[in-house]
């Protein structure tokens, strides 16, 4: 059993390849089959083996996904809604794109921020060696001054050391916390873990509910197209929701429209816990109406995650000028660390 994660283009690419081949007629133990040919020895073909042999025992292809251990929660969930619906092909178009596109973003972050995290380091190496070298060697030169020279000088070096070792340590921290953000981007898991520390941080706040919302969405429109009860659709659906504040309110919706006294339908649920904003709520009001829920529910998953993209795009835009304008600070910090001496110096001459 694969213990990694695939990462975000390798999933895309897996679930591409296996709607395609499905779309031509191909089984799915068959195409899982074909995934292993010219692979090499890799992970890949490890975990399609691995999937190929499930598959030939009778296994769901959900269920052969969870034994690899190399694919996450949501996607086997979303696999195990279409094959119960009859579209799994369309899932698998669906995770293709999901896919892509969070691969997409990623490398833009780690481009936002790789390379000011590299300055950084290199800025941090600069200012431990200027607060451990350099400015000592100032303090060695005023003790063996005497008279007036001295006294004027020390003031200085005590406020040089300590602005020194103030930029210094904000510098480390700031290194080390873009280097963790690229080095965790590069895995899924890590992945997971930025978008959940994402969901904390005021500017990405917004942009994880989105593409949270935008997950539900596609859950919902996958059970709602399998036949099912709007009741027993929006139950499965929130089981695959980890966005805690969405979760909270979809909770909500779910337990109402379970209430005996007064049960609600799907759409009022939605409209009345603000799931949805009022315009999408009544769209989705509509397409109940004309009997194309299951349409209205994935047009509104793409536009929740169009909008998601454009959020953390513009979001990771700001990254770098941001890490930038700190790099100018740090080198102006550092540059005054080292002339204070100086000004000392010449205040205690003049």
């Amino acid at each position: 059993m694969a213990s990694k994660l695939f990462d975000s283009g390798t999933l895309s690419t897996f679930f591409g390849s296996m709607a395609t081949m499905l779309s031509a007629g191909i089984q799915t133990d068959e195409a899982a089959y074909m995934l292993t040919q010219n692979q090499g020895s890799s992970h890949f073909q490890e975990v399609c083996n691995g999937l190929h042999a499930s598959l030939v025992r009778g296994s769901t292809v959900a269920d052969a996904m969870e034994c690899t251990g190399a694919f996450p929660r949501y996607a086997i969930d979303m696999v195990a809604t279409g094959e119960r619906s009859g579209h799994l092909e369309r899932v698998l178009r669906n995770l293709e794109t999901y896919y892509d596109e969070e691969d997409r973003l990623f490398a833009k972050l780690r481009g936002s921020v790789g390379y000011p995290a590299a300055l950084l380091c290199i800025m941090a190496i600069i200012m431990a060696f200027t607060v451990t070298v350099i400015l000592p060697v100032f303090s060695d030169v005023y003790q063996n001054m005497a008279g007036s020279l001295t006294a004027g000088s020390f003031s200085s070096v005590a406020v040089s050391r300590a602005v020194g070792w103030a930029a210094f340590a904000v510098t480390v921290v700031s290194a080390a916390m873009a280097l963790v953000l690229v080095v965790a981007s590069k895995s899924e898991r890590g992945r997971n873990r930025v978008i959940r520390i994402f969901e904390r941080v005021g500017f990405t706040k917004r942009a994880m509910y989105q593409l949270a919302l935008s997950r539900f969405t596609v859950a919902l429109a996958t059970l709602v197209s399998s036949g099912i009860t709007g009741e027993e659709a929006m139950a499965r659906a929130v089981r695959m929701v980890e966005h805690k504040a969405l979760r909270a309110k979809l909770e909500k919706a779910a337990a109402s429209m379970a209430d005996v006294g007064n049960p609600r339908s799907l759409t009022q649920a939605i409209a009345e816990h603000d799931v949805f904003e009022p315009l999408y709520a009544r769209l989705l009001n509509v397409g109940t109406l004309s009997g194309s829920a299951d349409t209205v529910l994935n047009q509104l998953a793409e536009t929740f995650f169009d909008d998601a993209v454009l959020q953390i795009d513009r979001s990771l835009d700001k990254v770098e000028p941001i890490l930038a304008a700190f790099l100018t600070v740090a080198v102006g910090v550092t540059l005054i660390a080292v002339m204070l001496p100086l000004v000392g110096v010449m205040g205690s001459i003049g």
